[in-house]
């Protein structure tokens, strides 16, 4: 009975898809900005000219008619007509020639898929006697998408979580290796610390094809003295002797030798200054690129690959157990913000390629160079509408995007708070099928298909939460006023 009451009066207040919405809500008012914001300008190969991106702006629903009249289209007439309930998105560019900005244009760029229920559908803050008026069901709880008429839910994506070292250990081999799925605005790279059973050490990266040895590459991000080396490690026998053994075995003594040695192997046969560059080009954009890609950003990498080196070799000598992937604080869901803006990001990319193709297309042909002329809508939106309509995603993902279960009411939830793993369903993967004791009150354990997908298809349990997610530079502001170390 206290159930039932606690129940009744969380979602009094609480929808069964807030977190969906409230995530969709936040990629419309600034995850759209700051992928716009990161692009900043465009610069086709037209001497002097160049294009500044300002502030987008997303308004309601609309629906073109043939007769070219525009007006409010709502989800009840999407689903009739099969339209799709989409919003048009507009976009402050300004014309920079021969560095004068000229008259800022608001341009339409493309349509945006509404989610029901968000700050943009006129659904939103509705009393059930408005929406009964409106067509709608009171009870429906909202957090999907109308893509031609058809309703579409984005499924939630398990994945190991970013920016995190995971220590794991081979039992044949002895071969111990900490590994970091560095993420920054949409780049994933996979960097990895691996020991061998005889104590050597080395590390891969993204774009570099051979590992590179410890030592080396802690000179080259600027620890380029045994004595600076050591002292980014504790004060550990076991770690003290291996870096000393790896130290030995450098074939560096400073920085400049060191960036040499990586240039020479990643370009060779090139010019020294040539394979120089090139080597700092590695270390700045593909090494652990979450912490930064400036070179000022260098030594706090050294630290980093510092403590990945130092976890491996404590798991070697059983000082330190290897990462559980099951535990579900190491894995982080992606829900449909995060999938929009990955979607939008990649999008983005296709329609700035093309306005900056079309200006080139008509500086040839000696035509005014007008913003309405030359961006077409259809590059953005295409895409995005493809994605949602046939589910093949952003990173080779399939069936992110599936048509919503509306076999009874409490299918469709289910359907909404449905997380799927990307893990393979052919392969065994028995731990990953397991229930973890790290569920409890997150998923449920009684939920989950029979089959081939057993334990990779998961539910969000009743009362389960997922938090949108921070900015990350004001707590990194914030530790480092509270005196916290990068060597730490």
């Amino acid at each position: 009975m206290a159930f039932r009451e606690l129940s009744r009066a969380y979602y009094y207040e609480n929808s069964l898809a807030k977190q969906f919405i409230k995530s969709f809500d936040r990629f419309v008012e600034e995850g759209m900005q700051e992928i716009i914001e990161q692009q900043n300008i465009i610069e086709p190969q037209i001497e002097g000219i160049s294009i500044k991106l300002g502030k987008v702006r997303v308004e309601r629903p609309m629906v073109i008619e043939a007769d070219g009249s525009r007006r409010p289209l709502f989800p009840i007439e999407a689903r009739v007509r099969d339209l799709s309930y989409t919003a048009p998105m507009f976009l402050e560019m300004t014309q920079v020639i021969n560095g004068t900005a000229k008259r800022t244009e608001d341009v339409f760029i493309g349509e945006l898929p509404v989610m029901l229920k968000s700050k943009l559908c006129y659904l939103h803050g509705k009393s059930e006697e408005e929406l009964t008026k409106m067509s709608e069901d009171p009870l429906d709880i909202g957090g999907y998408f109308i893509i031609n008429g058809t309703e579409k839910t984005l499924m939630s994506l398990e994945d190991l979580a970013p920016n995190r070292i995971l220590v794991s250990k081979e039992k044949d081999t002895g071969l111990v290796q900490a590994k970091v799925f560095s993420t920054r605005l949409g780049f994933r790279g996979r960097i990895t610390v691996d020991r061998t059973a005889e104590g050597k050490m080395s590390v891969t990266l993204p774009s570099y094809n051979k590992a590179i040895e410890i030592s080396l590459l802690l000179r080259a991000l600027g620890l380029d003295s045994n004595e600076k080396i050591l002292e980014g490690f504790s004060d550990e026998i076991e770690v003290h002797n291996d870096i000393l053994l790896n130290i030995e075995s450098d074939p560096s003594k400073k920085k400049s030798e060191a960036l040499e040695i990586i240039g020479k192997r990643a370009a060779p046969g090139q010019p020294v200054d040539y394979q120089v560059k090139r080597a700092e080009l590695l270390i700045d954009r593909y090494l652990l690129p979450h912490i930064g890609v400036e070179p000022d950003n260098r030594l706090a990498k050294a630290y980093f690959l510092c403590r990945m080196s130092e976890r491996a070799i404590l798991v070697f000598y059983k000082k330190r157990l290897v990462e559980n992937k099951d535990h579900y604080s190491n894995k982080r869901i992606k829900i449909s913000g995060k999938l929009m803006e990955e979607l939008f990001r990649y999008s983005f990319q296709f329609l700035v390629k093309d306005i900056a193709y079309q200006m080139e297309r008509a500086n040839v042909r000696g035509r005014k160079l007008s913003m309405f002329a030359v961006v077409r809508p259809d590059a953005l939106t295409e895409r995005i509408k493809y994605s949602m309509a046939t589910g093949n995603w952003v990173g080779g993902h399939t069936g992110v995007s599936q048509p919503l279960d509306r076999y009874n009411f409490i299918s469709a939830v289910s359907f909404l708070r449905r997380v799927t793993s990307p893990l393979a369903k052919k392969h065994p993967h028995h731990k990953a099928r397991d229930l973890n004791g790290t569920h409890f009150g997150r998923l449920d354990p009684n939920e989950t298909p029979e089959g081939p997908n057993c334990g990779l298809v998961k539910n969000l349990a009743m009362f389960c939460e997922i938090t949108v997610g921070v900015p990350e530079k004001p707590v990194e502001s914030t530790l480092k006023k509270l005196g916290v170390s990068m060597k730490l």
